[in-house]
């Protein structure tokens, strides 16, 4: 988008311009502070607002140990939960996954709202970054040539705000304004839609288990994650655009034990509803990642259902190589990550897409009404407990531990 020139307005340049202060934006602009490179990150909610919410929290080991390299992790790795085994339950019997004897790899449980928490606290109080909450109007302009710059209205006066920079990272989700800056053309959004929902689910209840339960039953998918001693993730496959009020918490629990029943299982911990949402799970992926001198990353580039609880970890890999790409050239010159930003992103968005499809086969085909993808679909996870080699296969896309994408 083109505007008046801000020559004429007042302006302020920073390097760089981030767009969205989630994961990836906020690990972006922890980036740069460490390597003493200037620049804004604008959020349209407020710091109380993306503190609180509600969000993944799967964190894989490599992007774990990425996070503590930068000083990024010190909460996180006091805090975390760490996950060495999922259990899949069909056919009444109970089927452990050690993923960690196969791998010695885990997986950290750390609710998103902490990591965000941690990474604003980092950014603003420790390294004395610029960040800027519940702005409006964000516009996009110029990013086809060397001086893009971005606008806002500043919410305690009102008034037009303008930056001018060298680079804009776009961080701030598909219906923000890096998407929107987007010319009509230069794009390819891939989307797939799973034709189901899930219904979501945070209850006030312990975990009912050590680790991630999956249920795989003729009702449909049911899912358990522990997200603290006190806070549970469940999901519940529904119809896609189901009403979450007609699931009262007597139908939700009943569903629940249903759907998660196993020989020598632990009964559910119950306990109060306090969220109910329902997704209708679908993927995108946007083709080029870049525009000129917009970079997206996150949400704004890619979205994967939570199938696999893929996204937080696609965004912080998304960050650590944006990050990295812009202190290389804005420190020495080298342009060489920039150039090569969006495919290298790419290949491990397409893998996790690629799994999570396949996943999803393995949740909801029994609830088909198809005896054909019920029997492919049993068959599938016959083959992952009988298989040593399917079950290396799966344990490295699960973990996200390929040694190249």
């Amino acid at each position: 988008m083109t505007t008046d020139s801000p020559s004429s307005r007042s302006s302020r340049h920073v390097p760089v311009v981030v767009v969205g202060a989630g994961p990836a934006g906020l690990t972006v602009g922890n980036i740069l502070r460490a390597a003493s490179v200037d620049c804004v990150v604008l959020e349209a909610e407020s710091r109380e607002f993306i503190e609180r919410r509600t969000r993944a929290g799967v964190i894989e080991e490599w992007a774990v140990h990425a996070l503590q390299r930068r000083g990024l992790a010190d909460n996180l790795s006091a805090r975390a939960e760490r996950h060495s085994s999922c259990e899949f339950r069909f056919g009444g019997e109970r089927y452990r996954f050690s993923y960690t004897e196969l791998t010695g790899r885990h997986h950290w449980v750390y609710p998103q709202p902490l990591l965000v928490t941690d990474l604003v606290r980092e950014y603003v109080d420790v390294r004395g970054g610029d960040a800027r909450f519940s702005v409006r109007d964000v516009d996009l302009h110029d990013l086809d040539t060397a001086r893009p710059f971005v606008t806002y209205t500043c919410p305690e006066t009102a008034e037009q705000q303008v930056l001018t920079c060298d680079f804009v990272v776009g961080a701030d989700g598909p219906r923000g304004a890096a998407r929107a800056a987007l010319p009509p053309g230069h794009a390819r959004i891939a989307r797939h839609d799973y034709g189901t929902g899930w219904l979501a689910l945070l209850a006030e209840a312990p975990p009912s288990g050590d680790c991630v339960l999956f249920g795989v039953h003729p009702n449909g998918f049911a899912g358990h994650m522990a997200r603290s001693p006190e806070v549970t993730r469940f999901y519940l496959q529904c119809p896609p655009g189901d009403d979450p009020e007609n699931w009262s918490h007597d139908r939700v629990w009943s569903e629940l034990r249903l759907r998660l029943e196993a020989a020598d299982a632990p009964p559910l911990v119950e306990g109060p509803l306090i969220e109910k949402r329902v997704l209708d799970l679908h993927d995108y992926v946007v083709e080029p990642m870049t525009y000129g001198r917009l970079f997206l990353a996150g949400d704004s580039a890619h979205l994967v259902a939570p199938i696999a609880a893929k996204g937080m970890n696609l965004a912080l890999h998304d960050a650590f190589l944006l990050g990295d790409a812009l202190v290389a050239y804005l420190d020495g010159g080298d342009g060489s990550g920039l150039d090569g930003y969006s495919e290298a992103c790419l290949r491990r968005v397409w893998d996790y897409q690629e799994f999570s499809q396949w996943l999803s086969e393995v949740y909801h085909g029994t609830a088909a009404g198809d005896p054909f993808r019920a029997g492919t679909t049993f068959a599938r996870l016959r083959r992952l407990f009988t298989s040593p080699a399917a079950a290396a296969a799966f344990a490295e896309q699960y973990l996200g531990a390929a040694e190249r994408y």
